[in-house]
Order: C-alpha cells, then sequence, then structure tokens
C-alpha cells in the first residue's frame, strides 16, 4: 500500500473579536493578579477619587471600615499619593518609594485610558512593603549616581579657568596697566580681543578675566582654532545631532558653544578661522542663537566671547581673510600682550616663580639664578616669550646639579641660533641697540638655515609671516 502523506494542521487566524476577546481577558486576568499578589492595589477616578481597593490595601492603611474611603479622594485616604498627578497628567510612575506613617512601600502608579486615549483614571499598585526587598537595585543605583556625580564634578573643574590676575607675574608699567584694563574689562559682558605674538600668555590672561568676572562660578572652555580641522571646527562649535552624517554619534554631541553656556568662550588664533565659518559665529553673536549640525531648531545661548590672535587682524582684513563685520563685533575691548623683550624688568620675578615652580614638577631641590645668568637672559631677544623662557630654565634646571643656575648652564640649556648671541653688551652700544643687533643676527641665521624661506623662519622663530617682514624691513635685511 502506498504510505500516507502526513497530514498538514492549517491554523486558523484570529478573526478581530477573537483578538478583542483575548486583550479583554488578559486585562482582567492581569489586574486580578496583581490585586492578588500585590500587598495593595487602588483605582481612582478621573478626578482622583478612589473607587476600588483590594482587600489588602485597607489594612495595610489602617481603615477600620473600606467602604468609607470609596469616594474620597485619594490624598485624604493616602496623604502621600501622588495618583492625582498621573491622572492629570497622563505620565505613569513605574518605580517609587511612598512613605505612610513609620513604613516605606515601593509602589507603581498607571494612568487608566479610554479606547479614545483619554485618561480616565489610574491604578496604584503596592509592589512591596518593604524597601529592603530593592535594596541590590538601589545599591547599584547610588553607585551609578555617585560615580556619575564624580564625572560630572571632575569635567566641571577641568572646565574651570584656574588662573587669575595675581598669575600674571609682573611689575613693568606696561603689564601693570594691562591688569587694571582686564579688570575693567571683566566688569563688563563686552567680547575682549588679545593681541599677543605666540608664547606670551594670552590664555592665561583670558582666564584671568573670567576669573574676576560675575560669570567665574561657570565654565570656562577654551578652544584652539588653529589646532583643529576646517571641516571639524563646526561640529566643534555648534556641536551634533544624533545621526546628523554617517559615523555620527548616536547620541549626539554638545558643543562648545553650549558647553560653555553662561559661561565664557575663549577663541584661541581666532585669526585661522575660515570665513565660512567667521559668518556663521558673527550670527552668533548677533543673534544669541545657534543651530547644532543636522538640527533645524534654533538654541539660545549666553556666552561671553575672549578671542585671541598672534596675527594682524587689520592685515588680514585688507587681504580679504578675516570678515571685518566680525572684526569690529569682536574688537569691542581690545588687551595687548607686551612681548618678553619688551617688559625685561621683569625677568627676575619670573624667574624666581617658573624655578620655584619647576622644581617643584621635577621633583628638584629650591634653586636659584645667579646674577651673571639673569644678565645673559636680559640680553636675549625671546622670540618665544614666555614658553621660551620656561623651556630654558626647565633645560637649565635638568642639566644643574648645583643650587645655583650658572651662566655656562644657561647658555647650554639655549639653542645654538640663542647661545650665537653675545653674552655681554658691547660697549659704548645702548640695550636697545644690543636687542637690535641681536635680534638681527637671530633672523639673518635662522633665514640662512631656513633656505630664505620666510614662512618657515617666521615658524621656527616663533613670530607671526607679518612680524618677520616688518623686521627685515626694520632692521635692514631687505
Amino acid at each position: 500500500m502506498p504510505s500516507r502523506s502526513p497530514e498538514i494542521s492549517i491554523t486558523k487566524p484570529l478573526v478581530a473579536s477573537e483578538g478583542e476577546h483575548l486583550v479583554k481577558v488578559a486585562t482582567e486576568s492581569l489586574l486580578g493578579h496583581l490585586a492578588d499578589i500585590c500587598d495593595g492595589a487602588i483605582i481612582v477616578d478621573r478626578q482622583a477619587r478612589i473607587v476600588w481597593m483590594n482587600d489588602r490595601y485597607p489594612k495595610r492603611l489602617g481603615l477600620a471600615d473600606p467602604a468609607l474611603a470609596i469616594g474620597q479622594p485619594v490624598e485624604s485616604i493616602v496623604p502621600n499619593s501622588l495618583m492625582r498627578e498621573v491622572v492629570e497628567t497622563g505620565r505613569p510612575i513605574m518605580l517609587d518609594l511612598m512613605d505612610f506613617g513609620e513604613e516605606t512601600f515601593v509602589v507603581m502608579r498607571l494612568p487608566l485610558r479610554d479606547k479614545s486615549g483619554a485618561v480616565i483614571g489610574g491604578i496604584g499598585l503596592m509592589l512591596l512593603n518593604n524597601a529592603m526587598g530593592l535594596a541590590p537595585l538601589v545599591s547599584r543605583f547610588n553607585r551609578l549616581r555617585v560615580d556619575y556625580a564624580d564625572a560630572q564634578r571632575r569635567l566641571a573643574e577641568a572646565r574651570r579657568a584656574k588662573h587669575t590676575l595675581s598669575s600674571i607675574i609682573a611689575a613693568s608699567d606696561v603689564c601693570v596697566a594691562l591688569k587694571q584694563q582686564a579688570r575693567r574689562a571683566a566688569r563688563t559682558k563686552a567680547p575682549v580681543l588679545i593681541q599677543g605674538e605666540t608664547g606670551t600668555g594670552k590664555e592665561l590672561l583670558a582666564q584671568a578675566i573670567h576669573n574676576a568676572s560675575l560669570r567665574a562660578d561657570k565654565a570656562f572652555v577654551a578652544v584652539n582654532i588653529a589646532a583643529i580641522p576646517e571641516t571639524l571646527l563646526e561640529s566643534e562649535f555648534f556641536g551634533v545631532t544624533p545621526g546628523a552624517y554617517t559615523g555620527a554619534d548616536r547620541k549626539g554631541r554638545d558643543g562648545k558653544f553650549k558647553l560653555a553656556d553662561g559661561g565664557t568662550l575663549f577663541l584661541d588664533e581666532i585669526g585661522d578661522m575660515a570665513i565660512a565659518l567667521q559668518a556663521k559665529l558673527l550670527r552668533v553673536l548677533q543673534e544669541g542663537e545657534f543651530e547644532a549640525l543636522g538640527s533645524n531648531q534654533l538654541v539660545p545661548v549666553d556666552v561671553r566671547i575672549v578671542a585671541a590672535t598672534s596675527r594682524d587682524l587689520q592685515a588680514e582684513m585688507n587681504e580679504g581673510r578675516f570678515r571685518t563685520d566680525l572684526y569690529y563685533r569682536l574688537n569691542v575691548v581690545t588687551l595687548s600682550m607686551p612681548p618678553l623683550r619688551e617688559r625685561l624688568s621683569d625677568l627676575p620675578l619670573l624667574c624666581e616663580h617658573m624655578i620655584e615652580a619647576l622644581c617643584q614638577k621635577l621633583g628638584l631641590p629650591p634653586r636659584e639664578i645667579s646674577p651673571e645668568a639673569l644678565q645673559r637672559l636680559h640680553l636675549h631677544n625671546w622670540p618665544g616669550n614666555i614658553r621660551e623662557l620656561q623651556n630654558v630654565l626647565e633645560r637649565s634646571l635638568m642639566m644643574s646639579d648645583g643650587e645655583t643656575l650658572t651662566l655656562a648652564e644657561i647658555n647650554a640649556a639655549m639653542l645654538p641660533a640663542q647661545a650665537s648671541e653675545p653674552t655681554a653688551e658691547p660697549v659704548g652700544q645702548s640695550l636697545a641697540e644690543a636687542i637690535a643687533e641681536a635680534e638681527r643676527t637671530a633672523i639673518r641665521n635662522c633665514l640662512a638655515a631656513c633656505a630664505g624661506n620666510k614662512a618657515r623662519a617666521a615658524a621656527e622663530l616663533g613670530i607671526s609671516r607679518t612680524s618677520l617682514y616688518e623686521k627685515i624691513a626694520l632692521l635692514g635685511l631687505g
């Protein structure tokens, strides 16, 4: 006999009425199960009046006659209840702690809706009569909360300005006047433009202005425009919405304007900013709002701008590389950081402060600097300014075994181009003439080493190309 093929049973799909019936049965069954399992269950109407309780809840609440609770406002029976908030807002409270007398209950509150979605009441469930049942979960939550708070605190500390006006070590007239101007600028909300050569301490002054202002307790966010690729600057400034482009963070990312809201945004080397981004920055300064990358929503922002540059912005404007309207928007308060060669009277104070700080950083015993070594520092032109001075002192400390830095150690710590300068002022020559001669020698040697490449020579000397051209013309090196 031929074998019989196995029978294939076909499941009949549920019709709509059967599905609705199952949903109704499941709903009623679920409510019944919850009422049996939970230590307390309560239902309120749209006006937050009690319409039903399970058998256990009245005993928990100490009610002698449970029938008296029906129709009463829920707060009159359960003083700390939030059921009224649930029915008024339509938002559930999934897990909460409720105190009643000396006991603490773990509760859940859910809105009840009709077929149209309108809230018609709410149900409250007492899941546990002892919060200790959630001890492992609560403990983990508390650890996460502490870790998050600690991370937020460290991040806030990292965004706080560390320096004040007292951090500017100076006694020269030009620096004393600068600090007075900075104090006046700090009392306003106006943008500040700090001009100065590389290494003069422009960010230190920006932090000092922030800490002397009414925004001192808010964030200080610094952006070095020259160090960020042009294609990434817009996202750095304004942030990115989730999925704005391929590879973007799924959670999005806040930009520097958002992070600095209420505080100060320091834009270092603003002269290096591309023209297209200058237009967007100008709009933010004028309107006080921005759009994140990939978003159509305007975000209001309150940020005080402090910008800095080592470029000649007037020359940049003349050559069309910097917007005139942005320049005048930023150039409300202008502060000029003097180069070190114009404040040589501050060298003793600077050396004392730097040597002390460097000894602590390097784990060395306290050191001093000899008068001859200090005089040698006076003869140098300092194209790298404060940063170069710190480098020379740190190098000499690493090579020194004595208690005092000597002239030989300072000379050994200087670069060959620096060491080629005379170690004493020529007879019959003023200090200004000696400085000019030393500057002439340094530029000539550097140009020779760079095969006449002025852009490279300017970078090696730590000055802008504009400054190099000016010095070449002034010193007769053309």
